[in-house]
């Protein structure tokens, strides 16, 4: 069984900034290699502190045998970040999707690239019992050390209960728990399952609840477990919305953690900036249409960067929707001060 490094699993509890990494394509549906390979050395150059490839924001359909670029992904991703000369430990996370037989093959191409730990979806699988489900990442966790994926049902996850996250929390390799649930009960379902379990202080939770970063990354979850006062708390997110913008994200993390550690001194106006931030979310992700242009509205922010060519996506359903270019107008006007426009020209500048 593969485990974690003690440097990385140190730096993931510290909790940091992972963005979901994009896929960059040309018109033609080919991916432009020059800026997949730029976009990696963006999220180093922001000050993220990981990234995770092959996953939902990367675009399921990689997968698909006419596409078959997960593995081309997973390892121009790695090579970037292995030649890159980091300060700080920097975390690869893999995306792991599909039945037990597929996700056994692509946690072995991610230990092949050097992956530090598979995000391990549970979304496609209706067929899968929930305790099916645990054999499933039973069997990923001895090939990698796992991270959770609780991805919301808009975007092809599932419901799971607190049986299943408490049963799951209890597999030894599972080292941390994304929660993209988009919902407060499901979310405090997978929190309590943790604090429940005898391993609550081996699992780091990270966010991936875009429309509610700061308020997840703000709270503390606190429950009563045998007589005992048992606290947990979101300390990183890895999030599709941390794809754009990603030094504003780095400084916000950045700002929540002095918050917490100054007794919450200046949460008010953390909690101000977390509803601009769930404002523009709610523009990139196209909430207005159930998410149908998410990754193309990420898409749209990056191209306008400079970052890509297009807003391409694999599917033909994955496309701005009406109106939500001129959405992304109004937010660009409205929150300056989130966006990161001029340092990645000045990135760009010196990567030519």
């Amino acid at each position: 069984m593969r485990k974690l490094d003690s440097n990385i699993k140190e730096f993931l509890h510290q909790g940091t900034v992972i963005p979901a990494h994009p896929l960059a394509l040309n018109q033609d549906m080919s991916i432009d290699e020059n800026k997949q390979r730029l976009l990696t050395k963006y999220y180093m150059a922001s000050g993220a502190g990981g990234v995770a490839v092959g996953v939902h924001t990367t675009q399921f359909e990689i997968r698909k045998p006419e596409i078959n670029l997960l593995e081309p992904v997973l390892r121009m991703a790695a090579e970037e970040i292995d030649k890159a000369a980091l300060t700080h430990p920097f975390i690869k996370v893999a995306g792991i999707c599909g039945p037990a037989e597929q996700a056994i093959k692509e946690a072995e191409l991610a230990v092949k690239y050097g992956y530090h730990l598979g995000l391990v979806s549970m979304g496609g699988l209706s067929t899968y019992s929930e305790a099916e489900l645990i054999k499933r990442i039973e069997a990923v966790s001895k090939i990698i050390p796992v991270f959770g994926f609780y991805l919301q049902p808009a975007v092809g996850g599932r419901i799971l209960s607190y049986d299943f996250w408490r049963a799951f929390a209890e597999i030894p390799n599972v080292e941390g728990i994304k929660v993209a649930a988009f919902n407060r009960y499901q979310t405090l379902d997978v929190v309590r399952a943790v604090c429940d379990s005898f391993r609550r202080d081996e699992i780091a939770l990270y966010t991936g609840n875009d429309d509610n970063i700061v308020a997840d990354l703000l709270t503390p979850y606190r429950f009563t477990i045998d007589n005992q006062l048992i606290e947990k708390r979101f300390v990183g997110g890895l999030l599709g919305h941390w794809a754009v913008w990603t030094t504003g994200a780095v400084q916000l993390l950045n700002e929540v953690k002095n918050c917490i550690a100054n007794d919450y001194a200046g949460a008010e106006k953390l909690l101000a900036k977390g509803i601009a931030v769930t404002d523009m979310n709610a523009v990139i992700f196209d909430a207005a249409n159930s998410f149908k242009g998410c990754i193309a509205g990420i898409h749209e922010v990056l191209r306008r960067q400079g970052l890509r060519d297009g807003t391409w996506c694999l599917s033909k359903e994955e496309k701005l929707s009406p109106g939500q270019a001129e959405d992304i107008d109004r937010i660009y006007k409205m929150y300056v001060p989130f966006t990161d426009d001029a340092f990645v020209n000045n990135f760009i500048q010196q990567s030519m």
